[in-house]
């Protein structure tokens, strides 16, 4: 059966605290865990029922080993994730102080092999037919997957609105990945002529369009041709904005054990909803569920949720009204 999604850009291994509420320098064991933007959606589409696939690279180590299997046993195609002999599969340290907005630690030096996807290693039959492309901020950020990404987005061509098949673009704005806003906005504006959907919160919309005020910022992002612009807007909701409606979806309140995870839950269930044919407030309301669900959980990978999950907390809150 032929694929619904192809994800592309960061992979990585989580190495989560067992101590909580410490410093990263007090925590004395770690759990292992499957990580990276790219890997992360595609592992939630995927328990919601959808056939994914993820365009990366691991290094020649037991952590590629272990990142293959872990999106195999997830039901994600391994078919794309290539090995680079020379490098090692990124490792993130993540300390849970505060767990609403975890401090980070990367190991991605001299570069990561995500970082060094080329021409070579795209299937550009499957990146034009595939029904969701997603990509990255941070799949820009270097050479030579920077221009690898761009030609991607060139050779796809943007949908006509309501074709159903939608090139999503995550602003996945990470500050130790670039040498300036100003240097990440340039490649932004250039992915920009090329997306149909845009998910960012404020941090993120400022970065590529100049402000972080939503309203505005969805202006520019329509502006640009976006068909759907969803600014995540933290307690105050998610903005959804299109050319002929916009509404604040409110969040679900929970009590966060982690935040780590919650944005890509977010992102696999607007897969869902873009693939099921749900207008934009339906699926931002089921993303923000599964967002939810997986800042009450540690890990990220192994917390996304299920449908029967999401419909579970979409009934609560029609009940609760």
């Amino acid at each position: 059966m032929s694929l619904e999604l192809l994800t592309v850009g960061r992979v990585g291994v989580d190495l989560y605290p067992e101590q909580t509420g410490v410093p990263l320098k007090d925590v004395q064991t770690f759990a292992k865990f499957l990580g990276g933007t790219a890997t992360n959606v595609a592992v939630a589409a995927a328990t919601l029922g959808h056939r994914a696939a993820v365009l990366t690279k691991v290094g020649a180590d037991g952590f590629g080993d272990y990142v293959r299997e872990a999106l195999g046993g997830f039901g994600v195609d391994t078919t794309y994730v290539g090995t680079s002999s020379e490098l090692q599969t990124p490792v993130v340290f993540c300390a849970l102080d505060p767990p609403e907005d975890p401090p980070l630690t990367f190991y991605r030096s001299p570069i990561a092999p995500d970082l060094t996807l080329d021409t070579a290693d795209v299937p550009w039959d499957v990146m034009v037919e595939v029904p969701v492309l997603w990509v990255t901020g941070t799949g820009v950020s270097v050479e030579p997957a920077r221009t690898t990404q761009l030609e991607m987005l060139a050779r796809r061509v943007r949908p006509e609105p309501g074709s159903r098949r939608w090139t999503i673009l995550d602003l996945d704005w990470r500050e130790m990945f670039w040498p300036s806003p100003d240097e990440a906005r340039a490649e932004y504006d250039l992915m920009l002529d090329h997306v149909t959907v845009t998910v960012g919160n404020r941090d993120e919309v400022e970065v590529a369009v100049g402000t972080r005020d939503p309203q505005e910022a969805a202006d520019r992002l329509l502006a640009r041709g976006v068909e759907i612009a969803f600014v995540k807007m933290g307690a105050e909701g998610v903005l959804v904005a299109t050319p002929d409606h916009r509404e604040v979806v409110a969040p679900h309140r929970v009590d966060v054990v982690c935040g780590l995870g919650s944005g890509d839950a977010f992102g696999g269930a607007l897969v869902h909803g873009l693939l099921a044919g749900w207008d934009p407030v339906r699926c931002a309301e089921y993303a923000n569920a599964a967002g939810a669900i997986v800042a009450s959980r540690l890990a990220c990978a192994e917390a996304m949720p299920t449908l029967e999950e999401l419909d579970q907390v979409i009934a609560s809150r029609g009940a609760a009204t």
